[in-house]
């Protein structure tokens, strides 16, 4: 018997529309996968990508410089895969690089790397921390270029626009 509620997006009678993040080659057809199991999939990798990350920080506090390095970044990678289960790795990598994006996608790989700089070459935990918050702001700003209009309400949240 299939299960009810309003999480079972299946049996919703396509509650979920045929959008262009459905459309196309996801990076996992050859599985088979329904659209439910998409959705689980990148929930799923966001809710590891976060709790890899929380872990890191914790290692961090912890004197652990390395061990957090590696943690939190996986945890943020994790996290930007789970969207191949919504709209496919080729894709991604395509929308990653518009010009749009690019400044944001350009800071972020580079933080991930000044982040393993600052961990195993300098050993520094300041420059590891703002490495970091500078991988999440970049991270940050990547993901609100997706959503219409978010940037500009986030400018002028902070009074920049």
């Amino acid at each position: 018997m299939p299960s009810k509620g309003w999480f079972n997006l299946e049996t919703a009678g396509g509650v979920i529309p045929e959008t262009q993040f459905f459309e196309g080659d996801s990076a996992f057809k050859f599985l088979g996968l329904t659209r439910t199991q998409r959705l689980y999939g990148f929930v799923g990798c966001l809710i590891i990508g976060f709790a890899l990350s929380i872990l890191g920080s914790v290692l961090l506090f912890l004197s652990q410089l390395g061990s957090f390095a590696v943690l939190y970044t996986i945890g943020i990678l994790v996290s930007l895969v789970g969207t191949g289960f919504v709209i496919g790795f080729a894709s991604q990598l395509k929308l990653m690089f518009k010009p749009v994006r690019l400044i944001a996608t350009a800071v972020f790989l580079g933080s991930v790397g000044l982040v393993f700089v600052g961990a195993f070459v300098l050993g520094n935990e300041i420059l590891c921390i703002i490495f970091v918050i500078i991988e999440y702001l970049a991270y940050t700003w990547y993901n609100l270029s997706y959503i219409p209009y978010a940037r500009s309400a986030v400018l002028k949240v902070v009074g920049m626009s």
